[in-house]
């Protein structure tokens, strides 16, 4: 078959073929690309604080229209709570988080918080230190973030190492804490304690809602382009299958008309 496909004409016929498959692929690459730019695109002011128990409850998940939002909170840090994580980048370098277990007035639902950051471990255990000090009323402003997944520490590191913001793993460490509701995301403050830098924490991108019409319609130019080739395929393929068949039909003519010419020829060679 590969003799037919490397035919002039069948050369030919795939050029042709590939240029209608590249036709069909740029028209999909077309529609992928107006899917996002007719896509509704939803802007929301992420930068203006509102009050974290009008903006989303403990019972609820950390949506994308939740996320990234900047939120007051009221209530106390618990001085029994504070606890360190490691392994965190700031501005590309690792370093130390500092967290907290914030008690929201008025249902003194649990909130982790994210205090500040350092490079030196040290400065963030001196900042713990001076926090379990004095512990009043107060007000914390920060960006409301989805929590993270936890992990397990690495092998040879201490069993209570903590590398994650994970809200399920700090709870465990959290005193008295049985049967408190407690909030899905965690808080990044945007002033952190003395000797701490402020963790980074990136204004959310614009949520795109996706035009899944166009999707569609993208994939539909791809299955074009695929056909385009199997169709070329499926030509030469015939064309090879139908040279086999007439190929057949000859050489059996060829071996009936042998044995019809035997046959005349045999009276005559009687004596």
């Amino acid at each position: 078959m590969l003799r037919v496909m490397l035919r002039p004409r069948w050369l030919l016929a795939l050029a042709l073929a590939l240029a209608v498959a590249a036709a069909f692929a740029l028209l999909g690459q077309w529609q992928l690309e107006r899917s996002v730019i007719t896509g509704e695109v939803t802007y929301r002011d992420t930068e203006t604080p509102v009050a974290l128990t009008e903006w989303t409850s403990p019972t609820e998940p950390v949506t994308t229209d939740v996320d990234g939002q900047r939120v007051t909170v009221q209530g106390h840090f618990d001085p029994r709570d504070y606890d360190i994580l490691t392994g965190r980048l700031n501005g590309g370098e690792p370093g130390f988080w500092l967290v907290g277990h914030f008690v929201v007035d008025p249902d003194s639902a649990g909130l982790a918080v994210g205090l500040g950051w350092s490079a030196d471990r040290q400065a963030a255990e001196d900042a713990r230190r001076e926090l379990t000090k004095a512990q009043n009323q107060t007000e914390i402003v920060g960006r409301y973030l989805a929590a993270e997944a936890p992990e397990v520490p690495p092998t040879g590191a201490p069993a209570d190492q903590m590398t994650t913001m994970s809200v399920a793993a700090l709870i465990n460490l959290w005193h008295d804490f049985d049967e408190v509701p407690v909030y899905g995301g965690y808080l990044v403050l945007d002033h952190p304690p003395a000797g701490l830098t402020t963790i980074d924490s990136a204004v959310p991108e614009p949520i795109i809602a996706v035009n899944w019409l166009n999707i569609f319609y993208a994939a539909e130019w791809a299955i074009f382009a695929g056909f385009a080739i199997f169709f070329w395929y499926r030509l030469a393929k015939d064309a090879w299958l139908r040279e086999q068949e007439l190929a057949e039909i000859e050489a059996r003519e060829a071996e009936t008309g042998g044995l019809g010419a035997g046959a005349q020829q045999e009276p005559n060679l009687r004596p």
